[in-house]
């Protein structure tokens, strides 16, 4: 069967006559197949461009579907031309009355199936089942605005107003066609009946008087490109008339018409569905149904998730207590007891790490580690006993300020204003200050037990963990505060999603919460980690922040996807106490932790190993 075959055409006088209902015609309480006359409506109708004169002759009698094509084209010709002939009709059997489902199913395809150019097909398949893919009055209304021609469109909208739900969408697609008329005008030089159109058809209608002073702006265009521009715009012709139906459809119930592109955008919900119920998915979301089998459900296999060890960093020479990838995701910055910040360059291709710099003389050791937001520097604090900070130049490995405000001080926390150019810094002391990049005192709150800080995107509020079991939001332009998270036990550590929305909290003897910081909720408490008084950091993680991992006492790092409490991975391989995990925000699939066992691992797929090594590297629970 030819693609765009003698079904091909464009007409609007298809559908007269007929009866308005939508549903199957010929299984209406078992009645046989149409006659001859009405099964050359139905083709005439049911394709969206009216069937040409059958190669047979004039014999309307006949489908204009046989054109000499073999094998199961033809088939089907003979077979409409069967039922088309009285005598053989009726002695066919019933027909049996098809559901509302199976009509959807069939408008669906036939939709589908016009959009290839099969016109054929789909009236052969209307034909068959007895359906009718659109209302007539559609066809006709759709035919003409894709032809430009505004009145007979103005007139279908009498015809369809019936069919119309809202009392108000008539008017509303009367604007839309209007506006289409006049900015077709526009673009061909004529100003006076663009004008008139405007005047005497769109201001009428007292409808959108905002855009239509918009509209009349368009005047002063001096050429067709300058009103596409201002416009935004495709100009006269077939792309911008398919976007206008798009738009007049939306005010008509599907059983007038279908809307655009309807089996498409339920198979693409359904692949996106699957994807975001995938326990494993870690990439981007491709919505080009091309990218993807329709055959096969989507499925992400275990091995491509980073919970297999790629590598062990044993630089260090003591506890490392915390680790941090850059922003940009190319370099991990690792923090001792050993009194050292050692800064690893990712291989940008092999995902492997090599040491890059190593920054000394941390006398406390390092416990926090923070970049700037430009990656430029890094901040390095230590334990509860250091009242020292230090910054440091990562291009070059310089200090640049070595900060301490007092030996009482106790700087064990900092983070970084979104500008770059300042930064927090505290301790459980009762310190809290704003300095800038030389270590001066912006701005202080005194009194303010701090454990973990974080600033958010407006650049002026300031997120501090407590030793009352809080956090509570700090205003440095207007100088007030306001609690936004309480729990029951001491917050060890928190961290804040890239939107701000969400906050993760490793909470003593508790494990791991996730707060809406909105709505000022608990959301989730995920199980399976281990939890006392050791100040463990978690992170989120992966494409579009959908994982969060955190370190244990009992040396595994747990993964659990967002929307889970139960773990889906359970990283062995530390045999100590994993004080921090930090994923990689530019690689979803590459994570590193941070263990008193004195190794930093970094995380990734599956490697080519035997399948009793996988087993020993990753152990799974489903949930």
């Amino acid at each position: 069967m030819q693609a765009n075959g003698a079904g091909g055409g464009g007409g609007g006088g298809g559908g007269q006559g007929q009866t308005p209902e939508l549903a199957c015609l010929s299984a209406q309480n078992g009645e046989s197949s149409p006659s001859a006359a009405s099964a050359g409506d139905l083709a005439h109708a049911n394709g969206l461009l009216p069937a040409a004169p059958s190669a047979a002759g004039n014999n309307s009698n006949s489908l204009s579907v046989n054109n000499g094509v073999p094998g199961g084209a033809a088939a089907a010709s003979a077979t409409a031309a069967a039922l088309a002939t009285p005598e053989l009709g009726s002695s066919l059997k019933k027909k049996k009355r098809l559901s509302q489902s199976d009509e959807d199913v069939i408008r669906l395809i036939g939709q589908h199936l016009n959009g290839l150019g099969l016109n054929q097909t789909v009236d052969l398949l209307m034909q068959e089942s007895g359906c009718r893919l659109e209302h007539p009055s559609a066809t006709k209304f759709r035919n003409h605005v894709m032809e430009g021609d505004w009145d007979k469109a103005e007139n279908d909208l009498n015809e369809l107003k019936p069919l119309v739900h809202s009392p108000h969408a008539i008017v509303r697609m009367k604007f839309l066609l209007l506006q289409q008329k006049y900015l077709e005008y526009l673009e061909d030089g004529k100003v006076l009946e663009a004008l008139q159109v405007l005047r005497c058809e769109l201001t009428p209608l007292k409808y959108n008087t905002e855009r239509i002073h918009v509209l009349s702006g368009y005047l002063m265009c001096s050429h067709a490109e300058d009103l596409r521009a201002k416009a935004e715009w495709e100009g006269k012709g077939t792309a911008s008339r398919s976007k206008l139906l798009d738009k007049l459809q939306t005010y008509l119930p599907p059983s007038v018409m279908l809307p655009p592109r309807r089996l498409q955008t339920l198979l693409r919900q359904a692949v996106e569905l699957q994807r975001d119920r995938c326990l494993y998915h870690n990439t981007k979301l491709d919505n080009n149904l091309d990218s993807v089998s329709l055959l096969i459900d989507h499925v992400c296999s275990r091995r491509q998730f980073p919970c297999y060890t790629q590598q062990i960093l044993t630089e260090h020479c003591n506890e490392v207590w915390f680790c941090k990838f850059s922003n940009d995701g190319t370099k991990l910055a690792t923090g001792s007891k050993d009194t050292t910040v050692i800064i690893w360059q990712v291989d940008p291709d092999t995902h492997l790490l090599k040491l890059l710099k190593t920054l000394e003389g941390h006398a406390y050791g390092v416990s926090y580690i923070a970049w700037s937001p430009d990656d430029n520097y890094l901040v390095a604090c230590g334990p509860d006993d250091c009242s020292e900070l230090w910054l440091w130049n990562v291009q070059t490995g310089e200090l640049r300020t070595k900060m301490s405000q007092s030996h009482e001080d106790s700087l064990t926390s900092v983070a970084w204003n979104p500008d770059g150019k300042r930064f927090v810094t505290g301790g459980q002391r009762g310190q809290f200050y704003q300095c800038d990049l030389d270590g001066n005192l912006l701005d202080s709150w005194e009194g303010v037990r701090v454990q973990c800080l974080w600033c958010l995107s407006d650049g002026k509020t300031v997120l501090a963990s407590d030793t009352h079991q809080r956090i509570r939001g700090y205003n440095f332009e207007d100088l007030t505060d306001r609690n936004i998270v309480q729990e029951d036990h001491p917050i060890m550590s928190f961290t804040i999603s890239k939107n701000g929305r969400l906050a993760l909290l490793n909470v003593a003897t508790q494990g791991v919460h996730l707060w809406d910081l909105q709505d000022r909720v608990l959301v989730r408490k995920y199980q399976g980690v281990t939890q006392g008084f050791y100040t463990i950091h978690s992170c989120f993680g992966g494409h579009n922040e959908d994982f969060i991992a955190s370190g244990s006492e009992d040396h595994k790092v747990y993964i659990w996807h967002k929307r889970s409490e139960l773990p889906i991975a359970e990283l062995t391989g530390h045999t100590r106490t994993v004080n921090c995990v930090s994923w990689n925000p530019q690689i979803p699939s590459m994570m590193a932790s941070a263990s008193d066992d004195g190794t930093v691992r970094i995380w990734g797929p599956a490697p080519f190993l035997d399948h009793q090594n996988i087993e020993e590297e990753c152990s799974s629970m489903d949930s």
